[in-house]
């Protein structure tokens, strides 16, 4: 059973939008409390009352790897996992690591803005490729793909699969013919696959570690439960690297940088949710696919010209309300007339503009509520 708790990030909100006063629907965690059998295996550890270091155990082991073959078809050695605080910072890591300041990154755009802050605040010069939308969903062109590596002498590509935030899923052919391009410029690929398990009902998500082995010299995945389960803050994830020398370059340079990145109470939780949440995430993925069917309904009976795109996967609605901004800028539709505080689709890259980026991960009432303050702000 789903729980509702009142969101603690309305603490943040004026920080971000200059009011409280605001239906938050932003930041991608969830209105949800963690599964039961969660807590009760991290009330269990507060019992013990010692917090020293700790290690992961092979019943943790197990746990992930057995997740990670009975819901997405993937076979993960353990001795290829590493852990970290977060698959942020694990990519931040990364570039440093296998990049120089005259190496360029590249990613894909509209995506998750710290994308663009891992190649920019690390020094390095970025290489933005911009998703096309065709038929309501996104696109790109390989040819152009590849001259812009060769352009811009690319050294790594970040990829987000699924595509935060417009929802995509990356097809086996397109990863392995995106794949077979990088690998024929020595470009290394590091893979942010936090939202692998918000994969809507007859979709198929393929993992890169799914893809042939010819792959792993170049290749770095990285996933956690913090997105899945509600429990970010307990900053626990993986990295997960395939390739037995890449992982001695890596143990090298987290000695410098992440000595120690275990967290007691994130290896507790994420353990309890894969060995026994499952069905909790699948009430989960229920409630997001109404959530998404009812904001669709309701916009496009009130502003049929809005279009809300077609999504494969996560709990984000990405939505664009360009034909009725009118010249007015989304800060003013949104927070001063709407009261609502969502992502402007422009932070995840230019061709955002006039988009928005609409959490799911709610109740029903807060989505049929969010839509009838936009549809009575755009009316």
């Amino acid at each position: 059973m789903l729980i509702v708790r009142a969101r603690i990030r309305l603490s943040g909100m004026e920080a971000k939008f200059g009011s409280n006063d605001l239906l938050p629907l932003w930041v991608a965690d969830m209105d949800f409390r963690v599964p039961d059998s969660v807590l009760e295996k991290m009330h269990e550890r507060v019992d013990h009352g010692v917090f020293g270091y700790t290690f992961a155990s092979d019943s943790y082991f197990e746990a992930y790897e057995n997740w990670q073959k009975t819901r997405h078809n993937v076979t993960v050695n353990r001795d290829w996992i590493r852990f970290n605080s977060g698959v942020v910072n694990s990519f931040n890591y990364l570039i440093q690591m296998l990049t120089t300041t005259s190496d360029h990154v590249m990613n894909f755009a509209p995506v998750y803005p710290p994308f663009f802050d891992a190649a920019l605040k690390n020094g390095r010069p970025i290489s933005v490729v911009e998703l096309e939308q065709v038929d309501n969903t996104y696109e790109f062109d390989f040819t152009k793909f590849e001259e812009q590596i060769v352009r811009d002498n690319v050294k790594v590509f970040l990829h987000c699969s699924p595509q935060n935030p417009v929802g995509k899923i990356w097809t086996k052919e397109e990863l392995e013919q995106m794949f077979d391009i990088l690998v024929k410029h020595q470009v290394k690929i590091i893979v942010d696959e936090i939202h692998q398990d918000f994969i809507r009902k007859g979709e198929n998500f393929t993992s890169a570690l799914a893809l042939s082995e010819k792959y792993y010299p170049f290749l770095y995945v990285l996933n956690s439960t913090s997105k899945t389960f509600n429990i970010a803050a307990l900053v626990h994830s993986h990295l997960v690297i395939p390739n037995a020398a890449n992982r001695a370059e890596y143990d090298e340079f987290a000695e410098t940088v992440a000595h120690y990145p275990l967290s007691v109470f994130g290896l507790v939780a994420a353990e309890a949710c894969y060995r026994d949440a499952g069905d909790w995430l699948d009430s989960l993925l229920d409630v997001i696919e109404y959530n998404y069917e009812l904001l669709k309904e309701k916009l496009a009976a009130a502003l049929p010209l809005a279009k809300v795109v077609d999504k494969s996967a996560t709990y984000l609605a990405w939505a664009d309300f360009s034909p009725y901004l009118n010249g007015r800028s989304l800060e003013e539709v949104m927070e001063k007339d709407a009261k609502i505080a969502v992502n402007h689709g422009d932070w995840f890259g230019q061709s955002g503009a006039g988009f928005v980026r609409i959490n799911l991960a709610t109740k029903p009432e807060n989505i049929a509520e969010a839509a009838e303050r936009i549809i009575s702000a755009l009316s």
